[in-house]
């Protein structure tokens, strides 16, 4: 079984995947930490962030094991992230590292933006998590408050429109809802309440397969 859940920054999608894959007993990528991951690299190597072929040999250097996750989650290396992954040769030298992780036996949770759309187009459910751009940059702000940062909403809420353009635009993989996905609007739901929609989705999705297979079988 493989769950994919996409959508913009900030929207909750990998909370509500973390969530999900604990209480199915699934392993989850976070996709979003190699692009941030492949970002640092070039950062530590003094490394232009848009050096294509730079980034291509971070991306393809790049283990699941590696990954400092707290050090990747500053609001810095969140906009670094975005420019690396709007670098096609990135994206296709990152494709079989998530595949790979997806054909794991039993299945995986997997959030990012292209997911449902690229990476596992098999993937079901898909579930395109959203929110207003406004509840968005609150929630940034207060995760970066959390962290100790320096927080200026304002700021936050540009950072969030600039992604949202630059990952919906980009010509390899932008960042869409997949025609057979279930959009998930969480900008008036807290952490639980979005999570049993979620986990509603899916559960729906497997009752749908079980009664397939009863359907075929008889």
């Amino acid at each position: 079984m493989i769950i994919a859940l996409d959508g913009p920054a900030a929207s909750g999608k990998g909370t509500l995947a973390r969530r999900l894959a604990r209480h199915m007993g699934l392993p989850h990528l976070d996709s979003g930490l190699l692009y941030r991951a492949t970002a640092q690299a070039l950062i530590e190597q003094g490394c232009d962030l848009a050096d294509s072929a730079a980034a291509v040999k971070a991306a393809r250097g790049l283990a699941l094991t590696d990954f400092d996750e707290a050090a990747l989650r500053g609001r810095d290396m969140a906009e670094a992230a975005s420019v690396v992954a709007a670098i096609p040769e990135v994206r296709t030298a990152l494709i079989d590292l998530q595949r790979g992780f997806a054909a794991r036996p039993g299945g995986a949770v997997l959030d990012g933006r292209d997911i449902g759309t690229v990476i596992c187009p098999e993937a079901s459910p898909k579930i395109f998590v959203t929110a207003s751009v406004e509840a968005r940059a609150m929630r940034r702000a207060l995760e970066l408050k959390g962290r100790g940062e320096a927080v200026d909403y304002a700021c936050v809420l540009e950072d969030i429109r600039k992604r949202d353009e630059r990952d919906s635009s980009r010509a390899v993989a932008p960042l869409k809802v997949a025609a057979d996905a279930f959009v998930l609007d969480t900008t008036k739901l807290d952490v639980e309440a979005a999570f049993e929609a979620a986990l509603a989705i899916v559960n729906s999705t497997l009752e749908d397969k079980r009664n397939l297979v009863a359907r075929s079988a008889g």
